[in-house]
């Protein structure tokens, strides 16, 4: 299908293509838990937390089956180092649309912006994240213009299989974005569904100007501090002001507003509800879109609010890693620890809080010394991670070293002195109290009042 048919089809069904949509995620429904107070922890160590490379003790790194590939940070040559937000978002953009394809194994955006700034070799970067394919590029945006370079790489070979240089109007960006990706999957031969032909054409607004203040305000987001959050939210103002219909801007928005309740950086109490009303906004306008899933799903677990649904895609690493987190709450952590690993597989430059899951789950299963061991490894990058202290001083309890036990639960008052045992009894969302009473007595025994 031809991109101006299968434009001309979106536009003809879009009220057709969201019942359908609404029905398929009424399938996919999945069981979510209450998250209570360790959100606030996860979220809090989410995005400035130190990034690890995935080790062979947890996971191989042999080819995926399917096509792979990794999308480098875009170079910005447009001789300003504050442009860099549009060449990142660029980036972005890519391997979201990319990752909406069931035919690829696409690495996060974690692992690929290990390697921005940096010299790199093709065949290196290939065997670091397990990928036969590198795509890398340059941004260049001046004077209402944009020119984007961009090659694709066999790793092993270090042979170019596809490489093009776009100059066009800037307001072309949309439709440059779409060729790439298109000549992405032609070039790995990769068969599209019909779905997701219509989701890759797809794009979120046709305001220029919107979509500069989104990049602005990912790059702030990112971030993760109380004052970047406030200036993201200003910025995604601008953008949803601009276009009323840009979806995901109202995701993001909603972003700021539950990051200021989960990490106290704001006092108002209807933050969670205006999250809430964000959220809903976004599905209203877009109902497939991941995101609004993400954010609606985080919502209603500080809401305490059971059996709310969660859309996944099929690449992203981010969203794998929060079903785990889930499901360790809601009783199925055997099913955590594989979606973790698939997760650090994708993202193979993981950041620590993947590690926290797993040895999480790792406790839950009863694997006391493989949790150990994990939750060590967290803390070994960030020593003052709180969920880390109370699990690693259970694990060592239940294999009866008692003296190291007691030692995590004097870190663990070291780094939140309110830290008690009526406490987590009382935020810990476990759908199985038996679970919750297990590690009452593990930390009761260890000292903990």
């Amino acid at each position: 299908m031809k991109p101006e048919t299968a434009r001309k089809v979106i536009a003809d069904n879009k009220i057709k293509r969201k019942t359908w949509r609404k029905a398929a995620l009424s399938a996919i429904i999945v069981l979510i838990v209450v998250a209570g107070g360790f959100i606030g922890w996860y979220l809090h160590h989410r995005q400035a937390a130190q990034i690890e490379p995935a080790s062979s003790d947890i996971m191989g790194f042999s080819l995926p089956d399917k096509p792979s590939i990794a999308v480098l940070p875009f170079e910005n040559l447009s001789g300003d180092p504050e442009q860099d937000y549009f060449s990142d978002g660029i980036t972005e953009d890519i391997i979201t649309d990319l990752s909406k394809i069931s035919g690829l194994f696409v690495i996060a955006r974690h692992s690929v912006f290990t390697y921005k700034g940096k010299a790199i070799k093709i065949t290196e970067v290939g065997k670091e994240l397990g990928v036969r394919h590198v795509l890398e590029g340059s941004v260049r945006k001046a004077n209402g213009r944009v020119r984007i370079t961009a090659q694709l790489v066999d790793t092993t070979t270090e042979g170019h299989l596809w490489a093009e240089r776009y100059d066009r109007d800037l307001k072309d960006i949309f439709a440059l974005q779409d060729e790439v990706a298109q000549k992405i999957v032609a070039a790995l031969e990769v068969k599209l569904t019909e779905d997701e032909q219509e989701r890759l054409l797809s794009k979120y607004t046709d305001n220029m100007q919107a979509y500069d203040f989104s990049l602005q305000g990912m790059e702030y987001q990112n971030r993760f501090t109380k004052e970047a959050n406030a200036r993201a939210r200003q910025l995604f103002k601008r953008a949803v002001d601009l276009d009323p219909e840009f979806a995901i801007a109202y995701s993001a928005l909603g972003f700021t507003y539950f990051h200021d309740w989960t990490l106290g950086w704001g006092q108002d109490p209807r933050s969670l509800e205006r999250a809430l009303e964000l959220a809903q906004k976004t599905l209203d306008l877009d109902d497939s879109l991941p995101l609004g899933h993400h954010l609606l799903g985080k919502v209603y677990l500080w809401k305490k609010q059971h059996e709310k649904a969660i859309a996944l895609s099929p690449n992203n690493a981010d969203n794998l890693v929060g079903l785990g987190y889930i499901l360790n709450f809601a009783g199925r952590p055997e099913k955590a620890i594989a979606l973790v690993k698939k997760a650090m597989r994708l993202n193979p430059m993981y950041p620590v809080y993947y590690l926290w899951e797993l040895g999480h789950a790792y406790f839950l299963t009863g694997r006391y010394v493989e949790a150990i061991e994990t939750l060590k490894r967290v803390l070994d990058r960030n020593s003052n991670f709180m969920p880390a202290h109370v699990f690693l001083a259970a694990s060592y309890n239940e294999i009866g070293r008692e003296e190291e036990a007691r030692a995590e639960v004097e870190e663990l008052v070291r780094v939140n002195p309110q830290a008690s045992l009526q406490a987590l009894r009382q935020r810990l969302p476990y759908k199985n109290q038996a679970v919750l009473e297990h590690l009452h007595d593990s930390l009761r025994r260890t000292g903990l009042k």
